[in-house]
């Protein structure tokens, strides 16, 4: 017997095709998204990692220069904007400034309540990286983004169809390889195996055909 004589002549979700999301579900996307997503950048700077994109770099300054995460996070990621809009549009434009903005003041209150001094590498770099990632198709799936790096792979992904995760691989590994010059090597042997786990995240969760929601 077939899927489709099992499942009778009714429709189902799929033939009536994607069902974007409302106001609210998008709302409570980016909450949810942008506080993984700092929660597992909290965990990586206990563990003095740092990890791809502008919110890697935001962590590798913050290390090396007397200026809070959140604050080099959203400056970083403002000359980004300027591909944002004509390639992915206003909504996605203005929920992507709403989910920087939000990790920026998250990353502040993360610190005030949940003090972490240290943590081990090797699982600092596992559970951030896995929370990032998750955090990160959240916002995806709701069109928006951290700016910086996720906007030009979402942009190649939608213009060539290249996944996105992989091309946040590359320019990831420039920073994470980057992060040489304030860093120990293990450190950045042990950065690099976390981003990479999470891009692989990304690319299997989040392509081209795969999620219908918008």
């Amino acid at each position: 017997m077939s899927i489709s004589t099992w499942r009778g002549s009714r429709p189902t979700a799929h033939d009536a095709g994607p069902v974007p999301h409302n106001l609210l579900e998008d709302a409570l996307g980016l909450l949810v998204g942008t506080f993984v997503v700092s929660l597992g950048l909290a965990v990586l700077r206990a563990g003095a990692l740092v990890t791809g994109g502008t919110a890697g770099l935001s962590l590798l300054l913050s290390q090396v220069l007397p200026v809070p995460f959140g604050l080099l996070f959203a400056a970083i990621n403002l000359p980004f904007f300027l591909f944002a809009v004509p390639g992915k549009g206003w909504k996605f434009s203005i929920y992507s400034a709403v989910a920087i903005t939000l990790v920026s003041t998250m990353s502040g209150l993360h610190t005030l309540f949940l003090p972490l001094t240290s943590i081990a590498p090797v699982y600092a770099a596992a559970a951030g990286n896995v929370l990032c990632g998750v955090g990160l198709i959240a916002l995806f799936r709701h069109t928006a983004s951290l700016g910086g790096f996720n906007i030009v792979a979402l942009v190649v992904q939608d213009r060539f169809g290249t996944r996105a995760g992989y091309v946040l691989m590359v320019l990831d590994s420039a920073v994470v390889v980057s992060s040489l010059l304030v860093a120990a090597p293990l450190t950045v042997v042990v950065s690099a195996a976390g981003s990479v786990l999470l891009n692989l995240i990304l690319a299997i969760n989040h392509r081209p055909g795969r999620y219908t929601g918008s």
